[in-house]
């Protein structure tokens, strides 16, 4: 019974349940389908959207590229209406230049036909008034024939013998001016000659000028010579005149200043210092006082000494003492107690070679240069102070001389103030005396060759006395005697614009002419 009601219930439950799901299903499918047409929809409209974007953007595009396509356009007629307008204003200018320049050739025929028309009426005046000259030349022949009773021919043979004559004296008398010169000239050059050839006393001597380095045993010893802010190198700059550097530069110090003998008392000083280990303001005076006295007493000794090597006695005091001081002093880094000595032998040999006192030319070339070693408080050249001291240390009047006259200071008296400036010239010219190489010294004499070779006219050019004359031989069909002075003033100005050199140089300018003939 249980049976018959479940099988029953079990059916109408299966179909019950196959009828809702066949419902579930359908709307199931409904609602799919609906899905699907609004995503279908939402394409299309989606599709329709970013269709409308690509043709706006393309539109865009296009118009963009229509923009800059027409500006290019533009731009272009644009330079071609400049170019154009430019073109114009080049041919509105170049008609105007022509026709500026049609009227400058229309005023220009004007003129010359004027000046034509005068000059023809020029030429007419002159032609009339050479017949009138002609005519009167002839007249005045035929009264000349008539007056002097002599045929033209007579009359020309007559005025040539007298100019054969004429030139035949004037001729003797040039002959003769040029034997007196040329006798004169080959003295000098055999004078000059001997001052070249002496060099057997020559020696390098070139120092330095400014600088002393001392060394020192550590670097500890430099702190002591400051001394506690700064006093001890202030009290011995102060005391020497001289600038003490203490700087980097391992184990050593260096003294600056520009006198020699100053800073050679600086130098013995620091030296004792140091070995004596006591440093301080009062000890540095009186260091310093002690070793100038014993430096001052060295020089009166140099000074005798050098006088016994030349060979000299009998000098008063002073100058004894000046001439030591040379030894501290320096000229172009050439030591001045040796290029004195130099010049004295130099001097020496040369008088005697030409049978002067040899002694006293000795003598003026040892203390030529005394007046550079004289207190700096005493203005003017040295060659005029050296020149006043010989004079009030009673001196020889020819030593005075020499020693006043070597740099053209006052008028020479005597031919050994020239032999002692000839001789001053040679030593402190020569390569080596000076602080010049020998390759500046030869770019120097090249470069002098070279400024006197630039002017025109000038065949050959020499460099001699060790650069202290320039010899230049000129065409002579291009350069005449008037010429040659001012060309001699041209090259001299010149070298002193452009060129630096001691003391001073001689232009000389020779003029030649030379006929040849040949007898055969």
């Amino acid at each position: 019974m249980e049976v018959h009601i479940l099988i029953p219930v079990v059916m109408l439950s299966l179909g019950v349940g196959f009828f809702v799901g066949w419902y579930i299903s359908g709307k199931t499918g409904e609602n799919r389908i609906a899905s699907a047409k609004n995503v279908a929809r939402k394409i299309v409209t989606d599709a329709e959207k970013e269709a409308q974007t690509l043709k706006r953007e393309k539109l865009i595009e296009v118009k963009d590229e229509w923009y800059s396509k027409k500006k290019e356009f533009d731009r272009e007629a644009q330079n071609k209406r400049n170019k154009l307008q430019g073109q114009e204003r080049a041919l509105d200018v170049r008609e105007e230049n022509i026709d500026r320049r049609v009227e400058l050739l229309s005023k220009k025929e004007r003129d010359q036909a004027t000046l034509q028309r005068r000059l023809e009426e020029k030429a007419r005046v002159t032609q009339t008034r050479h017949d009138e000259l002609e005519k009167l030349v002839a007249e005045q022949n035929i009264r000349l024939e008539r007056t002097s009773g002599l045929s033209p021919e007579e009359a020309k043979r007559l005025l040539i013998e007298n100019m054969a004559n004429d030139a035949r004296a004037e001729a003797a008398h040039m002959l003769k001016e040029l034997r007196d010169k040329a006798r004169d000239e080959a003295k000098k050059e055999a004078q000059k000659i001997i001052v070249q050839a002496i060099q057997r006393t020559a020696a390098d001597h070139s120092v330095e000028t400014t600088v002393s380095v001392l060394n020192i045993q550590s670097d500890e010893m430099k702190g002591r010579i400051i001394g506690r802010e700064g006093r001890n190198i202030r009290a011995f700059e102060a005391a020497t005149g001289v600038d003490v550097i203490v700087d980097d530069t391992p184990e050593a110090v260096i003294l600056s200043g520009f006198d020699p003998f100053r800073r050679e008392v600086a130098r013995v000083s620091l030296e004792r210092l140091i070995s004596d280990g006591r440093i301080h303001p009062a000890r540095i005076e009186e260091m310093v006082e002690r070793v100038r006295t014993e430096l001052e007493e060295e020089v009166v000794k140099i000074g005798e000494n050098t006088l016994l090597e030349v060979g000299l006695h009998g000098t008063h005091k002073e100058m004894v003492s000046l001439l030591g001081r040379m030894k501290y002093r320096s000229s172009y880094g050439q030591n001045m107690l040796q290029h004195s000595i130099e010049v004295a032998f130099l001097t020496g040999l040369m008088a005697a070679e030409l049978s002067l006192d040899a002694r006293l030319a000795r003598r003026a070339g040892l203390f030529h240069d005394i007046g550079k070693c004289v207190d700096r408080s005493v203005e003017g050249p040295h060659a005029l102070i050296g020149y006043e001291i010989a004079k009030k240390c009673g001196e020889h009047p020819i030593v005075a001389n020499a020693i006043g006259s070597h740099h053209d200071d006052i008028p020479m008296e005597s031919p050994i103030a020239a032999l002692v400036q000839a001789a001053d010239a040679v030593s402190g010219a020569r390569p080596g005396a000076r602080r010049e190489s020998v390759e500046g010294y030869v770019k120097r004499l090249e470069k002098l060759e070279s400024f006197a070779q630039s002017f025109q006219g000038v065949a050959k050019t020499y460099a001699i006395q060790a650069g202290r004359e320039v010899r230049v031989v000129v065409e002579q069909d291009k350069i005449d005697d008037a010429t040659a002075d001012q060309l001699a003033s041209d090259i001299a100005a010149k070298i002193q614009q452009e060129m630096e050199y001691p003391g001073q140089i001689k232009v000389t300018v020779i003029r030649e002419f030379r006929a040849v003939a040949y007898a055969k």
